[in-house]
């Protein structure tokens, strides 16, 4: 099962990769290091809508899956509904502040000139984002695996043709990496709406009292998933953050590293969509036995593809960080990565791995918790001592030690909550995941709500 859902991962990921490929084609470490400190204000904004998208896709599939196809049509328009309403709001109070959050982040000069543009261009397509990713949720609790997967593909694939023609063909640089990005969302939103409506009929005409009714259940999952998976981007803004008085070498070059990790570690993101339904089921069936073999399994899985990918990019580091037209400074931070801060996944995949046990174990909250305690305790001191203590190479060293810490910790929580579970030998009561799988560093909507439904599923 992880296999099937990193191939579509990592063919989105590998457009994002792509992408800053032929912006860095252009020459100038400035627009790197704009693409990523945009790209940390637009993982805010990403996992807003992965709250709604997770609310709308519980509720939905609830509806369907106990035969109320009706309720199932209502849920979903009010969904999308609900989703352009937060996105709207979002955008609205985003945009007047937008030169002040990079201002805050660290960007300055050309470099934060550039990144505003960026953004006033691509924030305004955040309702467009919201309803394909709302879309891709629908499917996904109505079981459509398939198509849910093609509206993040249907967008990736439209980055893949208009990113080498925008931005080289035409010249327009990071423009035209914006302009690529709101089209391809407008494809994704065309999808899935076609999927939703004409496939499988969960589509009706908004009404004032259908969304109404509907916005109360909606909210009681939207907001604590919101405020779940923000820990994530608050932890990467800390980062961009303590990069910043590094220069541009050290942003661009934390850019780069940001499409580097899903591309190399997708089948990572995609493990929870794995794991989470054999915990589940033998959960149901009191099996603790194999809820305990199915952790452990995943652990030598991830041990294994880790320590695999970590050797090819410790051998690969130099070429591939030669590849960004980075400065000296830049590609040494690069291939730090690779060479020492690339093997703490086996700690991040053993957190993935303990947050899906989590949420099919009736304890969401704990997931919750250990999302923000890594975002920020197992973030903040350790990258600003690192920071200060040794510069760039310290930023990146002092967030992988912090991902050291709270895999072991959060493993030994999963074991404990199911041993305890086994000793009352009755399966908990089911909570709703606040939180599908973790995202990569600066995560486009575009692929993470790939990302999200596998962690869903």
């Amino acid at each position: 099962m992880t296999a099937t859902g990193s191939i579509g991962l990592v063919a989105v990921f590998v457009v994002d990769l792509l992408n800053l490929f032929y912006i860095s084609l252009l020459g100038e470490e400035e627009l790197a290091a704009a693409i990523g400190y945009a790209g940390t204000v637009m993982f805010f904004t990403t996992s807003v809508a992965i709250g709604v998208m997770i609310a709308g896709s519980a509720l939905v599939s609830r509806a369907i899956g106990s035969g109320h196809a009706q309720d199932g049509r209502r849920l979903s328009t009010s969904s999308m509904v609900y989703m352009v309403l937060a996105t709207v709001l979002l955008v609205a109070v985003m945009l007047p502040f937008v030169g002040p959050m990079l201002a805050l982040l660290g960007a300055s000069g050309r470099t934060l000139e550039l990144a505003r543009g960026f953004l006033f261009i691509v924030l305004p397509s955040t309702p467009l984002l919201g309803i394909g990713m709302a879309a891709s949720g629908v499917l996904r609790g109505v079981g459509d695996a398939r198509r849910s997967m093609w509206v993040t593909l249907c967008g990736g694939l439209a980055t893949a043709v208009l990113d080498p023609l925008l931005i080289l063909a035409l010249g327009l640089g990071v423009e035209g990496a914006a302009i690529a990005s709101v089209i391809s969302r407008a494809v994704m939103t065309a999808y899935g709406l076609y999927a939703v409506v004409r496939i499988h009929h969960l589509a009706e005409r908004p009404r004032l009292s259908a969304f109404l009714t509907d916005v109360g259940p909606l909210s009681a999952i939207a907001v604590p998933a919101i405020l779940t998976n923000v820990a994530t981007p608050v932890g990467n803004a800390y980062v961009t953050y303590a990069l910043a008085p590094h220069g541009d070498a050290a942003i661009a070059a934390w850019a780069v590293i940001g499409r580097i990790i899903p591309v190399a570690f997708g089948p990572l993101f995609a493990l929870t969509g794995a794991i989470g339904p054999v915990v589940g089921q033998n959960v149901g069936a009191l099996r603790y036995d194999r809820v305990r073999q199915a952790i452990r399994d995943s652990l030598k899985l991830i041990i294994s593809y880790v320590v695999l990918i970590w050797l090819a990019l410790a051998l690969a580091r130099l070429p591939l960080a030669g590849l960004f037209g980075l400065s000296p400074e830049g590609e040494q931070l690069v291939a730090f990565f690779c060479l020492y801060a690339a093997g703490s996944f086996v700690f991040q995949g053993a957190l993935f791995t303990a947050n899906a046990a989590f949420n099919n174990l009736g304890a969401p909250l704990m997931s919750t918790g250990f999302n923000w305690a890594r975002a920020t305790i197992g973030t903040i001191p350790l990258v600003w001592l690192g920071g200060r203590w040794f510069g760039a190479e310290g930023v990146i060293g002092g967030q992988a030690i912090g991902s050291v810490a709270f895999g072991v910790a959060a493993l030994i929580c999963a074991f404990s909550l199911v041993a305890r579970l086994q000793s009352q030998a009755r399966p908990p009561e089911r909570g709703t995941p606040l939180a599908g799988a973790e995202l990569p560093p600066f995560s486009r909507g575009e692929g993470a709500s790939a990302i999200e439904q596998e962690g869903l599923g």
